[in-house]
């Protein structure tokens, strides 16, 4: 308790800032190296990385790569007008060991140096089978850093998780007291029907009518064509898409079509750049 400041509250974060300037509808998520190669047959104005590609899970430092960068378009090798997303989502022993490590070496302000343009900070985890106490502490925890990465000088969009009803109308509370510059949703594990129905697309479809219009909400791992057109419907245009599917297909040769994977065995950049697109002509800026 006393880690999260004594309270589990929400009315004490407050976020400022605004999304950046030119961010597409898709924006692919890279592994971190070979990014300027990807983007040479594409030329796209966005480009997603994750943490673990940045923050060491066992030394608990930012990688010397990226420390020896002055910016991370150049980590990546990207244009220095490539707009830059660090996605701070991933596994449980990686994001706790953000949360402890954060305040050592002064690693927010290093990160700040590298000139994300965006960073989606850390979803801590809400498990059914855990106490109550612990989804309340880790809701407020992803929330703590969002303004902790503001205050160090990057702007910075909060995860929304949520396991009752009673959250997600704490959320709409929040968001209508403090307007965040937008929200993020981490659906990178909502792989089977059975948590899509019964959890992600009820929270979806409850907070696109009880956030104000136009918020954009930032989801990262949707790549389904069905799932993406629900979303579509739900938030409009203020839905803005973040995956490495493309990325993934890409390096066994496939592309993403409408019919599903089509294994072409093409050259890397080229299904990359495929893939990018078709995602990108899913959703309503229909960016290419």
């Amino acid at each position: 308790m006393a880690d999260v400041g004594e309270t589990l509250e929400f009315d004490d974060v407050i976020l400022s800032g605004r999304l950046p300037e030119g961010l597409p509808s898709f924006i692919p998520q890279v592994d971190g190296s070979g990014a300027g190669d990807l983007d040479a047959a594409l030329g796209w104005p966005a480009y997603a990385v994750g943490l673990r590609r940045v923050f060491s899970p066992q030394t608990h430092a930012i990688y010397p790569r990226w420390d020896q960068a002055a910016t991370a378009a150049e980590a990546l090798g990207l244009l220095a007008t490539t707009l830059t997303v660090l996605s701070g989502y991933g596994e449980d022993p990686l994001v706790e060991a953000f949360w402890t490590a954060r305040h050592r070496d002064r690693l927010l302000d290093r990160l700040a140096t590298l000139k994300f343009d965006l960073v989606l900070t850390p979803n801590y985890s809400i498990y059914g089978n855990w106490p109550r106490a612990e989804h309340l502490i880790n809701m407020r925890r992803s929330l703590l850093l969002a303004e902790e990465f503001v205050r160090a000088g990057m702007p910075a969009v909060p995860n929304v998780y949520w396991f009752r009803l009673e959250d997600l109308q704490r959320y709409a509370t929040w968001i209508a007291d403090t307007a965040p510059p937008a929200i993020g949703i981490n659906l990178q594990t909502v792989r089977e029907n059975k948590n899509w129905e019964t959890w992600a697309l009820p929270g979806l479809s409850w907070l696109a009518e009880n956030i104000p219009a136009g918020l954009p909400v930032i989801i990262t791992g949707l790549s389904r064509q069905d799932r993406i057109a629900t979303a579509v419907d739900l938030f409009g245009t203020g839905l803005i898409l973040v995956s490495q599917n493309p990325a993934q297909y890409a390096l066994h040769g496939a592309v993403m079509t409408p019919e599903g994977r089509k294994d072409l065995q093409a050259r890397i950049p080229d299904a990359f750049a495929s893939s990018v697109r078709y995602l990108a002509s899913l959703l309503p800026e229909g960016d290419d």
